[in-house]
């Protein structure tokens, strides 16, 4: 199985992108993460782009606030799957964000997820990755399994309680 990069262009990112890691390491799926700015570090930023499928990363997530260039400078430069994740800002929310990445120019795609949603960004990195690894896709199918049985305990426990005593309970 391939590996994922996660990147993100500033520290204040990582509270948001551990959470795709931590989803990765329970699907089993090996990652690097880095801080890198395409910015502020351009060349040391190309040279990790261009080599990374050298390095066995078959998808890259990348968390960008605010111009958020990072995901879509790493489409530009890498051919596999990139997951934007707009990282919510202080001055308009994460919605400059979102914008700045799911705009990419025709033939330079970014799967973008939620305002920092880097635990979907990972589900779905996974399953890219799935598609080609039976094992990998078991797992998935159990998590899925395991939110419904969740849902339902939760829709049993309301039934139960009624939603007073629910609330209290919370």
């Amino acid at each position: 199985m391939g590996k994922v990069g996660i990147l993100m262009g500033s520290d204040s990112d990582l509270p948001i992108m551990k959470k795709a890691a931590d989803m990765l390491e329970k699907f089993g799926v090996d990652y690097e993460m880095t801080i890198i700015s395409a910015h502020r570090m351009p060349d040391i930023f190309v040279d990790y782009a261009s080599k990374a499928e050298e390095r066995g990363v078959e998808v890259i997530i990348a968390g960008a606030g605010g111009a958020a260039h990072l995901p879509g400078m790493c489409a530009a430069l890498y051919d596999l799957p990139v997951i934007g994740i707009p990282i919510h800002t202080k001055s308009l929310g994460g919605v400059d964000s979102l914008y700045s990445i799911v705009q990419m120019p025709s033939g330079i795609p970014v799967a973008t997820v939620s305002i920092d949603g880097a635990a979907n960004a990972a589900i779905l990195a996974a399953r890219i990755l799935a598609v080609s690894d039976r094992e990998l896709r078991g797992r998935l199918k159990a998590y899925r399994q395991e939110m419904k049985e969740g849902v339902c305990a939760k829709a049993e426990k309301l039934d139960k309680l009624g939603y007073e005593e629910y609330i209290r309970q919370m």
